[in-house]
């Protein structure tokens, strides 16, 4: 098991995976894979391009195939430029239960605890996505909020609960 920073090389296998979440769980994104499907090779890579305040993480098997991705991006708001967001954790179906999302939370929290100034990660998770949450709650995130009908998909609405882990009560 490795974990890295995704760099604009690696859009081809970041997009494949992408694309696979979005089919397997469309519930689970605000995006859709009919959008991202035509984004090009540049969009995804400048998507995916790491800054000071943004990152892509992807976890590679022992076979180096990449099997789970997370993204941090820091606020860039004056008053809100203490806190970060996670978006699009995903690990492909193949991977799950061995502890690539714990692996990659733990990495995510890492580095995100080195950007100075950051004082807490924010999330949401679907609502009905027990085996995420509990992984978030086993990592200290806290649930702070519930968005009713926050996403709507084929007709169907989800849920989304917000969850916060202060950084400062790491003992960072």
């Amino acid at each position: 098991m490795s974990i890295r920073v995704l760099e604009e090389h690696d859009a081809a296998i970041y997009q494949a995976v992408r694309l696979s979440g979005l089919s397997n769980n469309p519930e689970a994104f605000g995006s859709t894979y009919e959008r991202e499907l035509s984004f090009s090779l540049e969009t995804v890579a400048e998507r995916i391009k790491p800054s000071q305040d943004k990152f892509v993480l992807g976890a590679f098997d022992e076979r180096g195939k990449l099997v789970g991705i997370v993204t941090f991006v820091r606020e860039n708001g004056i008053k809100t430029a203490h806190k970060g967001n996670v978006f699009g954790m995903y690990v492909a179906q193949e991977a799950r239960g061995r502890g690539w999302g714990k692996s990659l939370m733990l990495e995510l929290i890492r580095r995100a605890s080195l950007c100075e100034g950051v004082e807490q990660i924010n999330l949401a998770v679907m609502s009905d996505n027990e085996a995420a949450k509990k992984l978030y709650q086993s990592l200290g995130f806290k649930l702070y909020g519930v968005e009713v009908h926050a996403l709507k998909y084929q007709g169907t609405y989800y849920d989304e609960d917000f969850m916060v882990l202060r950084l400062d009560r790491l003992g960072n």
